[in-house]
């Protein structure tokens, strides 16, 4: 069967690629041909924000008299130059459509072919990450194209409705359309109930469908040396208190800490030390994971990877960027005393505590065939009459 996908746009988000991959990969071992949407949104940042971000800027300097650095933006070319390396991984190992950064030119898709799209997996139902939220249910299909319609983990990254009035009335109106609807989180399945009128089932991330030694085969296809560290912190809001979990847990440990991130982020480094923006290539990002004797870390797929490959691990929580993502994958393992949301509650008993992952892989086998099952189901089963 031809299936197109549709995902957040892949560019540096190492949880987001690998996703997509692991997806592909998936479904190409189930005997299928598969195609990732590319669906883009315009990487060079509207003349009217930059306006908006300075004004607010040089408010905050005059009013409140506090200094605040006015930001640089960066242009496509650099953008380019960041981006290298997962660029070229993506390139190399995920399949993908002309570009679509247009509803207009969601036409151009009719040239597949596709019999089936798949929604999912990240944050594809999350309005604040998909400004145009309706192509994440297809609205770009007709009522009566014979095509097979499936989310597959697809993620509102909340458990509370971020959505306006109006854009729930459309996406419940798309969604009933679909043959099958699985979510990435528990608490999802309440709101699909609630707001969308439909039922979902409960399904794990993509990166879960595939084992460690998957991506390790990955890593051995290019020669990478070890980290010279032993514990990886992979940490994306680098603030004070995480800092100090860190800290904290490398000491009790008597561990190195290594990172896999970029040494900073071009709005701290600038031009000046631009090399140092460079994201690292995903299989260096895998290899940190492989190589870690304990993780810190504040992302979901970081949290995920340490499960895959059976590391100790400890996952920050943050509240803006959404816990439901964390919650809901610890307490499928039984794992939620892994999670800290503060310097102040971590204890010594909290960071030398043992995961039981003989477990954890007893209930990861089994979360991955209900996973594989419902894939099978909906992309054999007949197409629903709405």
């Amino acid at each position: 069967m031809k299936i197109g996908i549709l995902t957040q746009p892949l560019h540096r988000n190492y949880g987001g690629i690998l996703q997509a991959f692991a997806l592909q990969s998936v479904l190409e071992q189930m005997g299928h041909q598969v195609l990732f949407v590319d669906r883009q949104r315009s990487t060079e940042t509207p003349l009217f924000i930059k306006i908006l971000s300075m004004g607010k800027r040089l408010v905050i300097r005059i009013l409140l008299g506090k200094s605040i650095a006015i930001r640089v933006w960066l242009t496509n070319k650099e953008l380019t130059i960041i981006s290298q390396h997962t660029n070229r991984f993506i390139k190399d190992n995920i399949r993908m459509t002309d570009k679509i950064d247009s509803f207009v030119k969601f036409s151009l898709l009719k040239k597949y072919v596709f019999e089936a799209y798949i929604v999912g997996s990240d944050q594809v139902w999350r309005p604040i990450y998909s400004p145009c939220i309706t192509n994440y249910f297809l609205d770009f299909l007709d009522k009566e194209d014979k095509v097979k319609r499936i989310a597959y983990a697809a993620s509102f990254g909340m458990d509370n409705w971020e959505f306006s009035s109006k854009q729930t009335m459309r996406c419940a109106s798309l969604v009933k359309r679909f043959d099958a609807i699985s979510v990435r989180e528990d608490s999802a399945l309440k709101l699909c109930k609630k707001y969308l009128g439909v039922d979902a089932v409960h399904v794990l991330d993509p990166t879960m469908l595939l084992t460690k030694e998957d991506y390790i085969k990955l890593v051995e296809k290019v020669n990478i040396p070890k980290n010279k560290g032993t514990l990886l912190t992979y940490v994306l809001d680098k603030s004070s208190d995480n800092k100090e979990i860190m800290q904290k847990v490398a000491n009790d440990l008597d561990l190195i800490p290594f990172s896999v991130m970029p040494k900073h982020t071009f709005e701290e480094a600038g031009k000046k030390h631009f090399d140092d923006c460079i994201f690292l290539p995903v299989t260096e990002w895998i290899r940190g994971f492989m190589n870690a004797d304990y993780v810190v870390t504040d992302s979901f797929h970081g949290t995920a990877f340490s499960i895959i490959f059976n590391k100790p691990f400890l996952s920050i929580g943050n509240a803006e960027r959404g816990m439901a993502r964390f919650t809901s994958l610890l307490k499928m393992f039984g794992l939620e005393e892994r999670l800290v949301m503060s310097s102040d509650e971590l204890t010594a008993e909290k960071i030398h505590s043992s995961i039981d992952f003989s477990g954890v892989n007893k209930i990861l086998e089994n979360e991955q065939q209900k996973a594989f099952k419902f894939l099978d189901e909906a992309l054999t089963n007949s197409i629903s009459e709405d």
